[in-house]
């Protein structure tokens, strides 16, 4: 399903965590970059990322990206600053709310609350990019295997990057790696969000626990019959967003 052959434990999370960040200094050395931008939301995964990439050393740039007041209203704000200051990132803060509205009124057509919801990743996307390729360097990818199998990221938006550190580690490794690089705990315990809407939440958006989706990772079932099916179904649907674009070849 995944190709998945290794697992990152509290035994040897110290060697996946010098693996990992010798992946990211060869990406970046063999691509003669100067360093990596960052879209930083405070989740756990961008948090856990930024460290490694502090391992690696790499130059790395955070760029908090809020749309209006979400991120101090859901506190994601105070919590990226924390992570900031314990380890004295370079950071830029860019409110992307006007560029959102102009983008949406300049379209003389009404839009589905998903079409104008995934605007705000793309946006993003667009900001990051224009930002490393100014400073020579590259967009450094943050989803894990939970939400590529599942597909919950937005195609050419959060999904768009030059290389992704965690993309085949369950949101439980990830959880270990950010105890071991002492990721702070108001970003480890909270509930995984994209900050999507107010009050939005992952597991409540896609309906499935991390855990359950962990488990069916790793062992192919998660002893439930019915849930096993929707994730099976989900990660059908889903494949398309992790296939090239289909080229006619003659």
């Amino acid at each position: 399903m995944s190709n998945k052959n290794f697992v990152v434990t509290d035994e040897n999370v110290k060697d996946y965590v010098m693996r990992i960040a010798t992946f990211i200094k060869k990406n970046v050395d063999t691509a003669g970059m100067d360093g990596v931008f960052l879209g930083m939301s405070s989740g756990i995964d961008c948090s856990v990322v930024s460290r490694l990439c502090q391992e690696a050393g790499v130059k790395i740039t955070l760029v908090l990206l809020p749309d209006g007041q979400d991120m101090e209203r859901s506190k994601s704000k105070a919590d990226a600053l924390e992570l900031i200051n314990q380890f004295d990132f370079d950071y830029k803060i860019i409110d992307i709310e006007n560029i959102c509205n102009s983008f949406e009124n300049s379209i003389d057509e009404p839009l589905s609350k998903l079409s104008k919801m995934n605007i705000r990743p793309r946006t993003r996307m667009t900001i990051l990019y224009a930002l490393a390729q100014s400073h020579n360097c590259l967009v450094m990818g943050t989803g894990n295997l939970a939400e590529r199998l599942l597909g919950y990221f937005t195609k050419w938006g959060d999904g768009a990057n030059d290389l992704n550190p965690l993309g085949m580690l369950t949101k439980g490794e990830v959880r270990t790696l950010a105890r071991y690089l002492k990721v702070p705990d108001c970003i480890i315990n909270k509930p995984p969000s994209a900050g999507l809407f107010e009050g939005q939440t992952d597991e409540g958006e896609l309906g499935f626990t991390y855990d359950d989706i962990d488990r069916y990772i790793l062992k192919g079932t998660t002893n439930d019959n019915e849930l096993d099916a929707r994730l099976a179904k989900r990660i059908l649907a889903s494949a398309h967003k992790l296939n090239p674009v289909s080229i006619f070849e003659g």
